[in-house]
């Protein structure tokens, strides 16, 4: 049964970043969903797969709670429009590699754990950053105010999902590494 958990839970993690590009909402959803299947895998002799608590849980449920509302709060426009996401994804990404990264001068998985965190964070901004700087993104960068709504409206979703996906990815080292 962990081995058919573990598949959903990849595939819902698949799901969850093609759904940033048609329904950004949700997204933050399905990769939570990934989470909790992870939650309920356990191996043969009764332990889980991967130490997922309800604190983790709790905490990555009100976050996908608070990002949604917060998505579903912007314009209708700007939510559907895919402008700079995949920069931002990109950036995503390359941030959770680099805060992973954090297993290299950490020992404490609360300091790696929050690395991966910020570095996602600030990989989306930056993504951010140079999606606006093409010609394309300059009409964006150009509105006084649309910094914020368009984070709300996509960066904040984006790293939120990118970063439950990390929380698996730093849960996962950690085993091995200590092993």
């Amino acid at each position: 049964m962990a081995t058919v958990l573990i598949i959903l839970a990849c595939i819902l993690f698949i799901i969850a970043l093609v759904l940033l590009w048609r329904s950004i909402v949700l997204s933050p959803a399905c990769a939570y969903l990934g989470l909790l299947a992870l939650n309920f895998a356990t191996s043969k002799e009764g332990y889980p797969v991967l130490p997922i608590n309800s604190t983790i849980l709790f905490a990555w449920l009100y976050i996908t709670i608070v990002v949604m509302v917060a998505t579903v709060m912007q314009a209708t426009p700007l939510r559907h429009t895919n402008k700079g996401v995949g920069y931002m994804l990109m950036g995503a990404i390359a941030g959770m590699a680099v805060g992973l990264l954090g297993f290299t001068f950490a020992s404490s998985l609360s300091l790696v754990y929050g690395t991966m965190i910020v570095a996602t964070a600030a990989g989306c901004f930056f993504g951010y950053l140079l999606y606006t700087n093409t010609p394309d993104g300059r009409p964006i960068a150009s509105v006084p105010g649309h910094l914020l709504k368009y984070f709300l409206a996509k960066a904040f979703p984006i790293a939120i999902t990118v970063m439950q996906i990390g929380v698996v990815a730093v849960l996962t080292l950690a085993i091995y590494q200590h092993g």
